[in-house]
């Protein structure tokens, strides 16, 4: 099994339009696992984008429900209305997917997780698993959560992917961003790390700025590490430019151009 997480940065403009999508892009990358599909078997989880960001952010999703009934029903309304912008982006996907011949099927992430603070404290992935069974391709995405705590929070696609490698122990994990993989520095500034050990990771927190910037509500490049550390005790870790034609196939093959974290 291969988990591919697409992140908003490869199928939207962060900062363009609300809602915008590449389809050519996410046709290409559907096209690409379709070379390995059957005899590999994928899940993919996609991210926000241009789509639950600017929802999340607008009404305060992580700041949890408040006191008061009028703040708190703002939040509620948000809360349904970032979860919808979720699901607009999540057809796409699979409108895409199966254009390609591929049987995606969409999973809706708030109805099955369940998080603490922020931190995933249930998840039913059964479905997953039974999904998987039936040579399908489940489709979950970053959402809005029911949270034990905080009443609502935001539940990224990387902490889904976390919580998926621990239960299910895939054998690859694949993150495509837009760039081509984890650098020392800034991307343009910095050396692309080819092969990463996991005990080099704190090491990079240090020199990596672990502030989310534009929209971003969920952690950015550094939330993206934290969670990889935490795969990489269940299987192997590859960040690849997904913007690029064949980096995704390469990462699936063993050969690809990127960043390989291994335990």
């Amino acid at each position: 099994m291969i988990i591919v997480k697409i992140g908003g940065s490869v199928f939207s403009d962060k900062k363009g339009d609300p809602e915008n999508f590449d389809v050519e892009t996410v046709r290409r990358i559907a096209k690409e696992i379709a070379g390995f599909y059957p005899a590999e078997d994928f899940i993919i989880v996609h991210g926000g984008g241009s789509f639950g960001h600017p929802e999340a952010k607008r009404y305060g999703i992580r700041e949890g429900l408040p006191e008061g009934w009028e703040n708190a029903h703002r939040k509620r309304i948000g809360f349904t209305l970032t979860h919808q912008a979720m699901l607009r982006a999540n057809a796409k996907f699979i409108e895409a997917f199966v254009a390609e011949n591929l049987p995606a099927f969409s999973v809706s992430t708030s109805s099955i997780f369940i998080t603490e603070n922020g931190d995933v404290a249930y998840g039913d992935v059964e479905v997953i698993q039974r999904l998987v069974d039936l040579r399908f391709i489940p489709v979950l995405f970053g959402d809005v959560s029911i949270d034990l705590a905080k009443g609502i929070e935001i539940l990224s696609g990387d902490q889904i992917i976390t919580y998926l490698a621990k239960m299910l122990e895939p054998k690859k994990v694949i993150f495509l961003m837009d760039v081509d993989g984890i650098y020392d520095g800034k991307p343009g500034e910095g050396k692309l790390i080819q092969n990463l050990r996991l005990d080099e990771i704190d090491g990079l927190f240090e020199r990596l700025s672990c502030i989310a910037s534009g929209t971003d509500v969920t952690g950015g490049i550094c939330n993206k590490l934290r969670e990889a550390k935490k795969i990489a005790c269940f299987s192997e870790v590859w960040f690849v430019n997904g913007k690029v034609p064949g980096r995704l196939s390469g990462a699936i093959r063993g050969d690809g151009f990127g960043t390989v974290l291994r335990e």
